[in-house]
């Protein structure tokens, strides 16, 4: 099925979306701005996107080329995602029921309640709320919306690259956060190959790393600062050919890095990341990715579902 995340199904969902997703800006800057070498780099502003990041496209993308029933829909998520279905769904006129784990955070928690869905915070981890949406699915005939194995998800997040690629031209690289894949995997799917596309985990969740590593998606561990959008279990099936395929490789973040990355986007660019949303620039500070002379380097800005607090600033 991930055979079928490519340009022309990518096109088509992107038609099917257009009056319900933002297009979201870019900014360009370069390396040296952050300390780092003088390069070309071109952040992508997802976290501007509605309901504060990415997941947006890929929930709109399932409730509008999928049948809803009576029932409305159901989704498991660390908080994004669940705000993103829940958002779409109240623009849809549709019933939502949400569940997060307990490291959601307040910030996602609200915005969740804020758009009107049921929600439900259960067990510890993503995989604990996914299996109580799964039996709230089983019972009540609500759709199931999959965080990210799923191909109207993939082809949903596959539209930030199709969007990236019109607004930035031609880059060398692009960063991009992993938790489940979806937004990688779509985004590969888009590319394929046209450009090096470059995973960014945090060490406490290398799931695409351990799957690699693998020849398949197996269970990794799934803590750290990003545990509420970076740690599933493991990534997504559907995902993974496309990373084998298209993703050139994974580097490995430290949560001290990203908390060093959600500085200096605040303090260089008055960006307000979420610790996901921050993890792929946070590769480029802590040199877990350095570029070439030269190299123009694109950074998916994933999420902005938090505070400054969270990252220690006032």
């Amino acid at each position: 099925m991930s055979s079928q995340v490519d340009r022309k199904s990518i096109e088509m969902v992107a038609a099917a979306i257009a009056p319900y997703v933002r297009v979201t800006p870019i900014v360009e800057l370069d390396g040296a701005d952050f300390g780092l070498a003088p390069f070309p780099l071109v952040l992508k502003l997802e976290l501007l996107q509605h309901s504060g990041s990415f997941k947006a496209r890929g929930a709109f993308a399932n409730l509008l080329t999928r049948l809803v029933p009576d029932a409305g829909v159901v989704a498991a998520s660390g908080g994004n995602h669940g705000a993103a279905v829940a958002y779409a769904a109240m623009r849809r006129g549709v019933r939502a029921k949400i569940f997060v784990p307990t490291v959601s955070s307040p910030a996602k928690i609200q915005r969740i309640r804020s758009y009107g869905a049921d929600l439900v915070v259960t067990g510890d981890r993503y995989a604990d709320a996914l299996a109580a949406s799964e039996a709230w699915a089983a019972r009540s005939s609500a759709l199931a919306v999959h965080a990210y194995d799923q191909l109207e998800t993939l082809l949903g997040q596959g539209t930030l690259g199709r969007e990236l690629a019109a607004q930035a031209g031609a880059l060398d690289t692009l960063l991009v956060s992993v938790g489940g894949g979806g937004l990688i995997g779509g985004i590969a799917g888009w590319y394929a190959g046209a450009l090096r596309i470059v995973g960014v985990e945090p060490e406490a969740a290398p799931t695409l790393t351990h799957a690699l590593r693998a020849g398949e998606p197996v269970d990794a561990p799934a803590g750290g600062i990003a545990a509420d959008s970076l740690a599933p279990r493991r990534v997504g099936q559907l995902m993974f050919p496309l990373a084998q395929a298209h993703v050139a490789e994974v580097a490995l973040v430290s949560d001290d890095a990203i908390r060093r990355a959600q500085e200096a986007l605040w303090s260089a660019v008055r960006i307000v990341a979420e610790p996901g949303g921050a993890a792929a620039f946070a590769a480029l500070l802590a040199g877990a990715y350095v570029p070439r002379s030269g190299e123009r380097v694109g950074v998916v800005i994933s999420g902005g579902n938090s505070t400054a607090v969270d990252f220690g600033s006032t």
